[in-house]
């Protein structure tokens, strides 16, 4: 957990030391359903459990250094748990940091595509069993590349709406079915400058 604290530190300082120099600053929430090959049907040397199905929140924030490109930073978690082999709730995180390009198309129209590199943090829920002052789960921590895009449309001055979509490919993911997920959704965001 202290690795990915200090991911997340280091990826939110270099995206604040970017937006010292950037010329716009974007925030968005969203909602998304997340994908991957099903637990009937697993990649060899895998196991039977899917890590898709359920509701998928995410926050990220973007900076843009130049008027087109820039950096990204987002974070996406599973809002309930889910069973492992119909014993043990789990629940995965995603964290990931890329290079984004959003080229202006229209004033109300951008698209974004982005590329770049994160974490699957998987927490296993388990019951304490060193008394009150411990975690209640095991964590698994797999390296995975991202590649994601959206259409913004801003539909009200700086506040725009973007459906988006997202891959995973999951380095050594072998608790679950497939090194391989998908987040489709929808996000809100708003624009901080620049427009």
């Amino acid at each position: 957990m202290q690795k990915l604290t200090l991911l997340a530190i280091l990826g939110i300082s270099s995206l604040m030391c970017a937006t010292a120099y950037g010329q716009q600053i974007d925030a968005t929430f969203g909602f998304n359903a997340l994908t991957s090959r099903s637990s009937s049907n697993p990649s060899s040397g895998y196991q039977p459990q899917s890590v898709g199905g359920g509701l998928t929140p995410s926050f990220s924030f973007d900076a843009l250094i130049t008027h087109h490109v820039g950096v990204n930073a987002e974070f996406s978690w599973r809002a309930s748990k889910n069973l492992y082999q119909g014993t043990v709730p789990f629940r995965p995180f995603f964290y990931d940091f890329n290079a984004v390009w959003a080229p202006r198309v229209t004033r109300k129209f951008s698209p974004e595509v982005m590329a770049g590199i994160g974490v699957e943090n998987t927490h296993f829920y388990v019951a304490p069993s060193c008394g009150t002052n411990c975690t209640n789960y095991v964590t698994t921590n797999h390296f995975m590349g991202h590649f994601g895009g959206g259409l913004r449309y801003y539909v009200l001055g700086n506040v725009f709406v973007r459906p988006e979509a997202h891959w995973y490919l999951i380095h050594n993911n072998n608790q679950f079915s497939s090194p391989y997920a998908a987040r489709y959704g929808m996000s809100i965001g708003y624009t901080f400058g620049g427009r």
